[in-house]
């Protein structure tokens, strides 16, 4: 009989492992101090959704509805979709549960969502978010508040330092509208010479154009008509705001005039925190006011604004430096008094040390093992002439805080 093949991880999914997982776990447990520090409520939300909650909010053209989403028939008969983003999720949660009575509610949430899409560095078709959202605040102090926890929680990650806040504003609905008629009319002249992609955008999506990478596209963009052109006063007072905001919250910031999204129920403010140390995919946390959200989904209108940000990519900005340092391997090398290990051990991680055992192996060799493991402290138990004695090796400070384990 022949051996059975080892099975193979499907492609496009990843296996997390020491200190690529660290480092991931450091993301979410910073994520977790910085919302509770803003007082943002954790939720957890369901893996899948019928698939109508995406398609009516995140729009049918767009090629996450389109292309990406992994979608399938369920045994009653209901269509379903493994949810591919966050905030569509939230806001049906939001109607369907009554959460309009603590409006304004700050939420937050974390965890996997699926997109089935080319595979590249820091890209995958199960992926990990984080997510914030003040839904039922309509002033710009919330959007200056949730641009201030992204980058408090970068700056506590240790990576703001690469990382650039870029900030636009899409108008109101009056501006925004007299904007895409402007750009259409701009695009339209030049329809021929536009890529594939873009020539569809301009009569479904056609502010899509503005951020479109093709070299093509980009010799049109720089001429195109600027948002700041058709701002109504409110717009223009809703935008200064949220810049003195983050003025005075000690928040950097650069304009990004052809940073957009191009659904329609996206308004205000428009933002992204960008890196040029992860290649192409450069954004690392982004989002926007979308104060036309829940009525796509059938209901009042709630103002709203959110961000979302990819744990694998901030992960691999944090690096591999979260490696833990173990502070006390105990070294049994005598087997008769491997449960005076196992006591040693237990008591220093209950009285929070992170600590390790070694009481296996060729007992010449142990205190070598634990000498390689890059330990703060290691504490050798061995028998010299029947009697027990304990020797550490560590620094001053941690020895006072441990002998007393070993007396």
């Amino acid at each position: 009989m022949s051996k059975p093949s080892t099975p193979q991880a499907i492609r496009g999914t990843q296996d997390i492992f020491g200190a690529e997982a660290e480092a991931f776990q450091h993301v979410v447990e910073t994520f977790e101090r910085v919302r509770k520090l803003y007082r943002f409520r954790r939720i957890e939300m369901p893996v899948f959704e019928k698939t109508e909650v995406f398609s009516r909010s995140i729009g049918e053209t767009t090629d996450v509805v389109s292309k990406e989403m992994y979608s399938f028939d369920d045994r009653g008969g209901e269509n379903l979709t493994l949810r591919p983003e966050f905030t569509a999720g939230i806001a049906r949660a939001y109607l369907t549960n009554g959460w309009l009575q603590h409006a304004p509610l700050k939420v937050a949430t974390h965890g996997p969502l699926f997109r089935y899409e080319r595979p590249q560095k820091g890209r995958y078709r199960q992926f990990h978010q984080l997510d914030a959202e003040i839904i039922g605040a309509g002033e710009p102090q919330a959007d200056v508040e949730l641009l201030a926890m992204a980058d408090q929680l970068l700056k506590e990650l240790g990576i703001a330092d690469g990382v650039k806040l870029h900030l636009n504003t899409l108008g109101d609905a009056e501006s925004r509208e007299a904007w895409r008629a402007a750009l259409v009319d701009h695009f339209e002249f030049h329809r021929g010479e536009l890529s594939e992609d873009s020539q569809k955008r301009l009569s479904i999506n056609p502010l899509r154009i503005l951020d479109s990478k093709d070299s093509r596209d980009q010799a049109f963009v720089g001429g195109a008509p600027k948002i700041d052109e058709f701002l109504s006063g409110e717009a223009q007072d809703f935008f200064g705001a949220v810049k003195a905001g983050l003025d005075a919250a000690g928040v950097k910031y650069q304009r990004a005039e052809s940073l957009v999204r191009g659904l329609d129920y996206y308004r205000h403010t428009a933002f992204e925190f960008v890196t040029d140390q992860l290649g192409a995919q450069g954004t690392v946390l982004g989002g926007g006011r979308y104060d036309g959200l829940m009525e796509t989904l059938g209901g009042p209108h709630t103002p709203a604004v959110g961000w979302a940000a990819g744990i694998e990519r901030l992960a691999m900005l944090v690096g591999e430096r979260l490696e833990a340092v173990i502070d006390v391997v105990v070294v049994v090398e005598d087997d008769a008094l491997l449960d005076r290990g196992i006591q040693a051990v237990s008591d220093l991680r209950r009285a929070g040390f992170s600590s390790e055992l070694i009481g296996s192996g060729s007992p010449r060799k142990r205190f070598d093992k634990a000498a390689k493991m890059g330990a703060n402290s290691i504490a050798s138990i061995a028998s010299r002439e029947g009697v027990v004695k304990v020797s550490l090796k560590a620094e001053n400070d941690i020895r006072a805080r441990i002998e007393g384990f070993f007396e």
